[in-house]
């Protein structure tokens, strides 16, 4: 690193015709200055610069030398130059991760509009239904639901959304709903228990009522049961639904644009509302391709929940 330095010195006392010009553009003292020339000749073992007190003159060693500390330079200015651009035009790779269900009503949709304002964007989705490592994976910026208790990433919260119990409206009239059988993704694993509460709050009750058919308390309602099939997809879990194999949970904003397909299973009671956070790994200097992207994701999630 310091011969480099030193490399960088020699080309600037040669650009500028002298150490005082030299030592002025770089805002380093005169002494400093021809020290680094000193150094540098002395560990080449050859002159560089002749010198007088009005005058240098390149050896010819030197001019050759020069030619390439001349390059240096120019490869540092121009990476500096590039660095700088970024922070005023989104450009390059981002790698973005979100779960299956997010991801095409929610990611996809919100980088599409992005790519034409800004065409030296690269975006690399990938859709998985499992929380990646950030680090391992190159990760820029993940969407998620529920809270990451990695400390060592920067999280946002950005929205929420309901779960729904569905299916189609046939299978669910053919049996009582502890005979339907329930489709999963593998992070639910096979013991399934959703925790409902009626999405009007109840009147204030005089003594303590319970409902026959659940065994709970009023205004709430336990619904256990084993997975009849489990996927490691979404779409997969979607695809069985729809088919009438089973019922099972889906947003309730991917539910919207199904609704003459599928039906709520309890129409009367709805699940907790799910938080969704966006995460990277920049701490506070987060590039601009990220904000912009976490921006557009944001928007999109506002139109996509409210709709």
């Amino acid at each position: 690193m310091i011969r480099l330095r030193q490399m960088s010195v020699f080309a600037h006392i040669v650009e500028t015709g002298s150490i005082t010009a030299a030592s002025e553009l770089l805002e380093l003292s005169k002494s400093v200055v021809s020290q680094h020339l000193k150094s540098l000749e002395n560990e080449l073992g050859i002159v560089l610069l002749k010198r007088t007190t009005r005058k240098q003159t390149l050896t010819v060693a030197g001019k050759q030398f020069y030619q390439q500390c001349k390059i240096l330079n120019q490869v540092a200015n121009d990476a500096w130059l590039e660095a700088q651009q970024s922070k005023a035009v989104p450009q390059g790779k981002i790698r973005i991760t979100a779960p299956n269900a997010l991801m095409e009503t929610l990611v996809a949709p919100a980088i599409a509009r992005l790519l034409p304002q800004y065409p030296l964007l690269k975006p690399e989705l990938i859709s998985h239904d499992h929380h990646l490592s950030l680090m391992s994976e190159n990760i820029d910026l993940a969407i998620r639901v529920g809270q990451s208790k990695e400390s060592t990433l920067k999280q946002k919260r950005i929205g929420e959304f309901r779960d729904v119990l569905c299916g189609k409206p046939e299978y669910i009239a053919s049996s009582s709903w502890q005979g339907l059988a329930y489709i999963a993704n593998t992070w639910q694993g096979h013991e399934i228990c959703h925790q409902f509460h009626t999405q009007v709050k109840p009147a204030p009750l005089s003594k303590k009522q319970v409902d026959n058919q659940t065994g709970q308390t009023t205004g709430e309602l336990i619904y256990a049961a084993n997975a009849h099939c489990i996927t490691n997809s979404f779409h997969t879990c979607l695809s069985l639904i729809k088919s009438a194999s089973g019922i099972g949970i889906i947003p309730d904003f991917h539910l919207r644009s199904l609704s003459s397909e599928l039906v709520e299973v309890f129409p009367e009671y709805q699940l907790p509302l799910n938080t969704i956070y966006a995460l990277h790994p920049f701490g506070d200097q987060t590039p601009l391709s990220v904000n912009v992207c976490l921006q557009a994701i944001m928007t999109q999630l506002n139109i996509t929940t409210t709709a």
